[in-house]
């Protein structure tokens, strides 16, 4: 039988050299995913917020509107590319990277929508300056609605494309939840985890199964803009993901959704799933709410169709 001390020298051993193997292999992914620096702009500015900088940009004038892209780890300012511009000819635009996602901080702390409410209120008081026109993606279209239902003298009018459904966002942390918050957060193998998450191939399954209505609209620069900006920040992503995993950014929004008084209009791609029973939720809690849908798209318009979004923006602003 073998000397158990031997035993422990090998373990010990092999436990190290896996640690080291991990880590070395983290270093190089989040090294070589931001190389092609595609999320790179000449036009750019840094709102220094309490809990870390945010990147944003600022082009145009005339009245303002405010872009907020969808809360996923690849997501950025990038998705509004094919937008704001055009916007531009006749308003200020800004267009801001969430903390957490693409050129902003990427603090390691748990991400909440409480949180993501707050900086929106507070970039559009300090930064903007008056009222303002928001148009919203996925997820972040709760954050919006909520911080206009708590301080409406900030907000104009709302534009929510593909907002969240209401069932989702009920959805609370629980056991499971948590236990994933948790593993994605470990220091070494929950960063390997986020990394296969994040990986180039399943960014592009992203694009392929749940993005694009049609998969071949679907271009590498898009693919790899995403995965470089779920890189960025050296692995700090996986703490917005493990906020994700653990149902931390849900919210209730139903209360805010009766009350704000705003003019709101929901945009939906026609093949998105389970678009038209969200919009039925949302019209039902406020039946001043208007909305359509955009044909032959699904969850980002915004880059798929962008000339078909692009006539609802005018005709609603």
């Amino acid at each position: 039988m073998k000397n158990p001390k031997k035993k422990l020298v090998t373990v010990t051993l092999l436990t190290a050299l896996s640690g080291a193997a991990i880590y070395v292999l983290n270093k190089a992914i989040s090294a070589t995913a931001v190389m092609k620096n595609l999320l790179s702009s000449e036009e750019k500015s840094c709102y220094e917020w309490q809990f870390g900088n945010i990147f944003y940009t600022k082009q145009g004038s005339g009245s303002p509107i405010l872009l907020i892209h969808d809360l996923q780890c690849g997501s950025s300012g990038y998705e509004w590319k094919q937008i704001a511009p055009v916007l531009a000819k006749d308003h200020t635009v800004y267009c801001i990277d969430l903390l957490g996602c693409g050129r902003s901080d990427k603090p390691q702390i748990t991400y909440t929508n409480f949180l993501y409410v707050q900086l929106i209120t507070n970039f559009i008081r300090q930064i903007i300056g008056c009222p303002t026109d928001v148009i919203a993606s996925g997820l972040s279209a709760s954050f919006a609605v909520t911080a206009c239902n708590n301080t409406p003298e900030y907000f104009r009018k709302l534009m929510l494309i593909n907002p969240e459904d209401l069932a989702k966002l009920n959805q609370i942390p629980g056991k499971r939840s948590k236990f994933l918050k948790g593993l994605i957060e470990l220091p070494l193998v929950g960063t390997l985890l986020y990394n296969i998450i994040t990986s180039r191939s399943n960014t592009e399954l992203l694009f392929t199964e749940k993005y694009y209505y049609n998969p071949f609209h679907r271009n590498s620069s898009d693919v790899d803009a995403y995965y470089e900006s779920a890189h960025l920040g050296n692995g700090n992503g996986k703490y917005l993901l493990a906020s994700l995993k653990g149902n931390f950014v849900n919210l209730n929004i139903s209360h805010a959704l009766k009350h704000v008084d705003n003019s709101i209009f929901i945009v939906g791609g026609a093949k998105e799933d389970g678009i038209e029973e969200t919009i039925a939720l949302y019209t039902s809690l406020n039946t001043s709410i208007e909305a359509e849908l955009i044909p032959k798209s699904k969850h980002l318009p915004q880059l798929e169709t962008p000339e078909a979004l692009l006539e609802k923006i005018h005709i609603f602003f």
